[in-house]
């Protein structure tokens, strides 16, 4: 439909929706201007179905400009209204969008634009989806309240409506175009994910806000809903399955797996058994987790001796852990080794506060929060407190470095994996892709009045004060933290004191794919924990 383009090399589109009577697919087109990262233009276009803009380039419609994001077009269903969401630097979406909404007109056979009006969002406020009911009302993921939960949005501008009221969480952070956390039905009910820390799926009546969940063992639902007819489908897992493409049938309430499932690789006698606590953090703070205690159906550790536990970071930092089957997870558990998972400060799935927890505490709170759930494990005798690491990737691979070199963590980790990490905040923003670029502002400060703040937390700046072994792993291609990060932190080492490997992947970007790569980083991974933990093989 579109001339086709190298890797970066022309305009791409994302967040299709066609619209088959107007013979066109609406979307958001992203095309560079420059040679910068952040060097960027997106408009919500209107590509034609018959294939003549494969050629004519010309022929595709612009049909809104408004700011620098756009996400989440949706023509109502009887074709006056266009909505979208839209955002701007340096807020993130999950800190500030709006909701738009213009009039469409007619200009032959296509649909023209009207002026936008902005009906729902602000600079406390993140939409993380909007959509229309069947009968044409608008409804919309607002986090107004403190919670991301759903509301009707009068088209007049009259104050919205919250249909469910409660502390959970019917959205988490937009992160990628697409994601779809509710999903009108044809009876005017509404599929959604909801819960603390978790998404389930479940159905909402929004006339009563009655809210009755979906059969089965999942317990993680992806946020891709779809519909047909009275049916609902979507990626779900659980603790011990892997993702599984599971349909609901409203009218029966039945739900069955139809793709996808889910096929033991190895016996499940070795998955871990993971267990939601809220520990408590400085200044009495919940701090969020999910424990893997070690676990082998054939081995046991002697009564007296507390097992080596790795406190997992995740990545984002806007994000959490989702309980589900993890192989990697596996891996070392059934080795004897623990895994605990921390949803730090600054996590989804909590409300709005605890991710703003971490508002200008970047490399500060979650640092903290890992560390404490650390020591209260070593404090109930479920952990050895002489063999504890700490590992991440991505925004946890900054918070892993940063707990080697931060004074609050001093000779609290044994040792630590580091991948595909931020490890010189100054630096970082100049080199990442343009979502990315300004988010430092948020975590850390302005970069023009908060520069010492800068200085003081970088790893690079740091680094000197690394004292235990660690192990770091970067994609030569990746865009999002570039292998420039990790040089920088390896030439500012003091060698000497700080023994280390680091080990490159050619052809891999932000987060490892290729089977070979993750096999090699994962047995280098284990031998670092056999080093620092003093495991021999056998035992």
């Amino acid at each position: 439909l579109t001339p086709p383009t190298g890797r970066g090399g022309g305009p791409r589109y994302v967040d299709l929706v066609p619209q088959p009577d107007l013979g066109e697919v609406w979307c958001v087109r992203e095309e560079f201007t420059g040679e910068r990262p952040t060097d960027v233009q997106r408009a919500l276009v209107a590509v034609p179905l018959d294939g003549s803009a494969a050629h004519e380039p010309g022929a595709v419609r612009e049909l809104v400009v408004d700011g620098r994001f756009l996400a989440g077009p949706r023509r109502s269903p009887d074709g006056r209204h266009l909505l979208w969401l839209t955002w701007d630097h340096p807020r993130m979406p999950w800190e500030s969008t709006l909701l738009r909404v213009a009039e469409l007109g007619t200009d032959g056979p296509l649909a023209t634009v009207g002026a936008p009006r902005t009906l729902l969002g602000g600079p406390s406020e993140s939409v993380a989806q909007a959509d229309w009911a069947v009968d044409g009302t608008l409804l919309a993921v607002s986090d107004r309240t403190g919670w991301w939960n759903p509301h009707r949005v009068p088209l007049d501008g009259g104050p919205p409506v919250n249909l469910c009221p409660r502390e959970e969480e019917f959205a988490d952070a937009l992160w990628k175009p697409g994601q779809r956390w509710f999903a009108p039905l044809q009876d005017g009910l509404l599929a959604v994910l909801h819960g603390r820390g978790a998404a389930r799926l479940g159905v909402l009546d929004p006339s009563g806000g009655d809210l009755v969940d979906a059969p089965g063992p999942w317990t993680e639902w992806a946020p891709a809903l779809a519909v047909v007819g009275d049916r609902v489908l979507g990626i779900a897992a659980s603790p011990h399955s892997g993702p599984e493409i599971v349909e609901l049938d409203t009218a029966t309430g039945h739900t069955r797996v139809v793709a996808e499932e889910h096929r033991d690789v190895v016996d499940p006698a070795h998955y871990p058994n993971p267990r939601p606590r809220t520990f408590t953090g400085p200044d009495g703070r919940a701090v969020h987790a999910h424990v893997h205690p070690p676990h082998h159906p054939r081995h046991a550790a002697a009564d007296e001796e507390a097992p080596p536990y790795v406190v997992w970071a995740h990545g984002g930092p806007t994000g959490r852990a989702p309980a589900v089957l993890d192989l990697e997870i596996a891996y070392f558990t059934s080795r004897g080794i623990g895994v605990v998972q921390v949803d730090y400060a600054g996590s989804t799935g909590y409300g709005r506060a605890y991710r703003e927890r971490l508002r200008g505490q970047w490399g500060v709170a979650d640092v903290e929060d890992c560390a404490a759930v650390a020591r209260a494990l070593a404090d109930e005798g479920l952990a050895d407190r002489d063999r504890l690491a700490i590992r991440g990737g991505s925004a946890g691979g900054w918070t892993a470095a940063c707990s080697l070199v931060s004074p609050a963590t001093e000779g609290l980790y044994a040792g630590a994996v580091i991948s595909y990490p931020v490890l010189d905040p100054t630096t970082f923003a100049e080199v990442t892709h343009d979502l990315e670029s300004h988010y430092l502002t948020s975590l850390i400060g302005p970069p023009d009045t908060a520069a010492a703040r800068y200085r003081d937390r970088s790893p690079v700046l740091r680094a000197d004060r690394v004292r235990v072994p660690f192990l770091l792993l970067q994609g030569l291609d990746d865009a999002v933290c570039p292998p420039a990060q990790c040089e920088l932190f390896l030439d500012a080492l003091d060698r000497g004191r700080a023994p280390h490997a680091y080990l490159t992947f050619e052809g891999e970007g932000h987060g490892f794919r290729r089977q070979d790569t993750v096999v090699r980083a994962m047995e280098a991974e284990l031998a670092l924990y056999r080093q620092v933990f003093g495991i021999t093989r056998g035992s």
